[in-house]
């Protein structure tokens, strides 16, 4: 007898949430194309200059000045907060360049193909980057000049320029719904950031921490120049920019804590408007912070609108136990229409009341105005209180009793409010419970709850709709928008940040919610109303997801509903028949037919077997009556839609879309040819530009430089500097410094150059720099700068004989203007990159490669020498196996020593990619 084939596992499919096409994003000059001329690429030569009004709607601010009476507008002032125009901001507004294009939907497709090779299987429909728009390296980039489908953005930069840029630049100006800005809550002005992304244990002024490997530096160099009045002019000058790109229909969230929370408020106001503020929420985080006197159990969030009659709400709702919360409710209505007091078990545990019953209150029947006829009800004439009208009207009353809705006291009448009739109530602007409910492990020393964003977001956004994060740390925000088919813009000045994030996202594992355009999402409405629904679908996330939800049922559309006459005429006769059964079985009727109310809930023990059986039957008939009565009620009642509900797709699971890591400095690869040599893609059309390094830029770098010295990875490797002048005697290097190497040693002489304000170093660059630094006969050139081409290391040290050369990378704070941030010395404005050390090796019998990264290279400056350190320090590598010399498409990305990266997507895909496959992305040599 044959056996039975085994039965085949089924296979988990991976997807991702399309945008529309009529979502669109200007297509960004690729990092490759900085170096071509201004003619070529609109935008690229001189950088614009963004003019902001501030005064309200754009008006003058002067003649606001000039019509503010003292005494009836007060003003907030700060000191710098007239600096310059009383009526203009001026922002720069470079062009911003895409760095890497990430697909993480491309990257487990890769490891399903793989593990199908091994097993002879037939191999996933969807090849390595196959169906990536915008991906095709046979396109010509157009930039500017054509729209591409959208993806996702993370963006290096100072925020106030990037938004600039995207309003300027991209035309995004008017287009995004919703912006939360979480900024430094302007305390303790000298905190810490995280400088490695794999410790958030980062403790401000903690000295033990302080002497770990890598040192603590500090977040975006929070030292404002000038306290708080420099945090509020930072402040300001980003709302500001905010708001212009901002719809309509668009909300501002500001998060902050409750030392700055009353001057963030009034920065906003003058920024939005008085009229436009929403609320302050108040919510709760995972750990209080003590106090000498009262504690403080939490964080706040400010919300403005752009316009308040405009805005885009869309009301969220807890589930609340009503007994437990208002202790009226204290009645159980039994099925058979009894009614007792409700227990105290009851209470706390609802699910202990009988099946149908219901726990009621009683409320008031009538509202404030003028008098009302009186109202019959079991048999007594009930009139309003004095001065007081019946709420529903007669005609009302009478349709609330039919429905049961009606009881009576001595001297008044009230009605029923069930706790059924909704067990949800809107969110307030307390929100208690945001501090429980996180399970994902805190990866950032400042992480915002997810539930705190997404609360925000599902008020104020519809799927499709555009993000803004000004400020990225982790990627929360983006992160929470992924998860609600929302588009994004996060911006941050720390790569720390943006790595955070990119692995945050490129590991993330979403529901796959069910689209309201799509055939599965129409079968759920369906299913859901009892309706017939016949259209095309085309997958548009623009139309929402199917969401889950209650009857909102309220006295005004019980006593409004018709249908309840209707359904009460139709047991009429029945009712009235049965009750005059009972008048004449029944003795104590004496022959009199009985009104309804008069009828007992339990047969008394004197009735003989036809009464009880009349009784009985006019019990069914009364239940039945009321079931067909409150099922009308719950169909025309208001609908409440649970946005943080939708319908979920168990059989498949998502990963986060497209996006892509995008910079204002660009950073140009150059061509390794196979013998060693180097070739530019743009050199032949590649000009000149002015960088427009004025001598204030210069002048402040060398004094920031002088103060700061020269971070690297460990904090022995400082460099440190005794003095740092200007350098007159040439044209690329413009300050010399002199620092100890180390002690008993010679004092080395350092020739230092700066890159431009926005743009990358090239190896021309370097090259002319290293040629003058050896003529002026320094011992090592250190050129800071945003960003650098790759390669410019080729040629410095072995061609140049003993001059050492580094890099060092400048932090992108430095964009921000002179005024905002103080150069104390004591953070990290410069920082040496390492330069990573690579090995290929060709796999046997194949013509396959392998890329093995064995560490970095540093330099010591105790021993003036270039020394390796291993790879545990490196977080994430990344390879481009088919690069298309415009721009960086991440087609292996490893995490070394981090095998629980895919941890989520294990149990889901374990059929579908092998245990070697899951370990690969551990390792530090790549797959073939």
């Amino acid at each position: 007898m044959a056996k039975n084939s085994p039965k085949k596992a089924p296979r988990t499919e991976v997807a991702d949430y399309s945008m529309d096409k009529e979502y669109s994003r200007p297509k960004l000059p690729p990092g490759e194309y900085s170096g071509i001329a201004p003619e070529n690429l609109p935008g690229v030569g001189e950088i614009k200059t963004v003019k902001y009004p501030l005064g309200r709607e754009g008006a003058d601010l002067s003649a606001e000045f000039a019509a503010r009476d003292p005494d009836l507008d007060p003003q907030y002032i700060w000191r710098g907060k007239r600096r310059g125009d009383l009526n203009e901001l001026e922002v720069k507004a470079p062009i911003i360049y895409q760095q890497e294009k990430i697909f993480p939907r491309m990257l487990i497709e890769e490891m399903k193909r793989r593990t199908a090779i091994r097993k002879n299987a037939a191999e996933p429909q969807m090849q390595l980057g196959e169906g990536v728009e915008g991906f095709d390296p046979n396109v010509q980039p157009g930039f500017y000049n054509h729209e591409e489908g959208w993806k996702n953005r993370l963006i290096l930069g100072d925020s106030l320029q990037v938004m600039a840029s995207l309003a300027e630049n991209e035309a995004l100006r008017g287009k995004v719904q919703m912006v939360y800005f979480d900024p430094l809550y302007g305390i303790k002005f000298n905190s810490n950031w995280q400088p490695t992304t794999k410790s958030t244990n980062v403790k401000d002024g903690n000295r033990d921490d302080i002497t770990h490997e890598p040192e603590m530096v500090k977040a975006f160099r929070d030292t404002w120049h000038d306290g708080v009045h420099s945090y509020l002019g930072y402040l300001r000058d980003r709302l500001v920019v905010a708001r212009d790109l901002l719809a309509e229909s668009g909300s501002c969230f500001v998060q902050i804590g409750d030392e700055n929370v009353h001057r963030v408020r009034a920065v906003m106001d003058e920024v939005f408007g008085e009229e436009n503020y929403i609320a302050t929420i108040n919510f709760s985080t995972t750990s209080g912070f003590t106090s000498s006197l009262l504690d403080r159990e939490g964080d706040m969030i400010i919300w403005c609108s752009k316009k308040r009659s405009a805005v885009k709400y869309r009301p969220l709702y807890r589930v609340r136990n009503v007994c437990l919360e208002d202790q009226h409710y204290s009645t159980v209505e039994c099925e058979n229409g009894y009614c007792r007091q409700i227990s105290d078990a009851e209470r706390v545990d609802n699910s202990l009341i009988p099946n149908g019953g219901r726990v009621y209150r009683a409320g008031d029947a009538s509202s404030q105005g003028g008098d009302d006829e009186p109202f019959l009800f079991n048999g007594t004439l009930f009139k309003a209180p004095k001065g007081r009208h019946w709420t529903s009207g007669l005609e009302g009353l009478r349709r609330l009793s039919k429905a049961n809705r009606v009881l009576a006291s001595a001297n008044n009448i009230s009605v029923k409010r069930y706790a059924d009739d909704t067990n949800l109530i809107r969110y307030t602007t307390n929100w208690s419970n945001t501090s429980s409910g996180n399970t994902q492990q805190k990866v950032y020393v400042v992480q915002t709850n997810t539930r705190v964003i997404q609360r925000c977001m599902l008020m104020t956004t519809d799927p499709g709709d555009l993000v803004l994060d000004p400020t990225c740390g982790s990627g929360t925000t983006a992160y929470v928008a992924e998860q609600w088919g929302r588009r994004w813009i996060t911006i941050d000045t720390s790569r720390v940040a943006l790595a955070l994030a990119r692995t945050r996202l490129m590991t993330a594992k979403f529901p796959y919610y069910l689209l309201a355009d799509s055939d599965a999402g129409v079968k759920k409405e369906m299913e859901i109303t009892g309706k017939a629904i016949v259209r095309e679908t085309y997958g548009k996330i623009a139309q929402g997801f199917v969401y889950e939800r209650v009857p909102h049922i309220t006295l005004k559309s019980i006593a409004n509903n018709a249908e309840i006459d209707i359904i009460w005429k139709k047991y009429e006769d029945a009712s009235l028949n049965l009750r005059k059964q009972l008048a004449q079985h029944a003795g104590e009727y004496k022959g009199a037919t009985p009104e309804e109310w008069q009828v007992p809930f339990a047969a008394p023990p004197g009735w003989d077997d036809a009464a009880k059986a009349a009784h009985a039957q006019f019990l069914e008939l009364k239940r039945v009556r009321q079931k067909e009565i409150d099922a009308s009620i719950a169909r025309v009642a208001e609908t409440e839609y649970l946005y943080d509900k939708p319908y979920e797709d168990k059989k498949r699971v998502r990963v986060a879309g497209p996006f892509t890591v995008e910079s204002v400095a660009p950073t140009r690869a150059l061509i390794v040819n196979p013998d060693g040599s180097t070739t530019d893609p743009v050199s032949k059309i590649a000009k000149d530009i002015d960088y427009g390094n004025g001598e204030n830029y210069v002048a402040r770098m060398i004094e920031i430089l002088r103060r700061s010295g020269v971070k690297q990875a460990k904090k022995g490797d400082r460099i440190t500097f005794n003095s740092v002048t200007a350098w007159a005697g040439g044209k690329h290097i413009a300050a010399e410094g002199w620092t100890e190497a180390a002690e008993n040693r010679k004092t080395k002489h350092f020739a230092i150059a700066f890159g431009p304000e926005f743009g990358s170093v090239t190896r021309l660059d370097m090259k002319a720099a290293t040629r003058e630094a050896m003529e002026g006969g320094f011992d090592v050139l250190l050129y800071c700068a945003f960003n650098f081409e790759a390669y410019v290391e080729e040629g410095s040290d072995s061609a140049f004989g003993k001059l050492k050369v580094l890099h060092a990378r400048m932090n992108s704070d430095l964009h921000m203007a002179e005024t905002d941030l103080k150069d104390t010395g004591s953070g990290n404005p410069f920082i040496i990159f390492g330069e990573p050390d690579i090995e290929v090796n060709t796999v046997k019998d194949t013509d396959e490669l392998t890329v093995t990264i064995k560490g970095v290279d540093v330099y010591d400056p105790k021993s003036d020498e270039v020394r390796s350190d291993n790879a545990d320090a490196i977080d994430c590598w990344m390879l481009d196996t088919d690069y298309n010399e415009e721009a960086f498409f991440a087609r292996h990305v490893y995490f070394p020593g981090r095998d629980k990266v895919y941890d989520a997507f294990k149990k889901f895909l374990n059929n579908d990619i092998d245990p070697e496959e899951w370990a690969s992305v551990a390792q530090t040599t790549s797959r073939p």
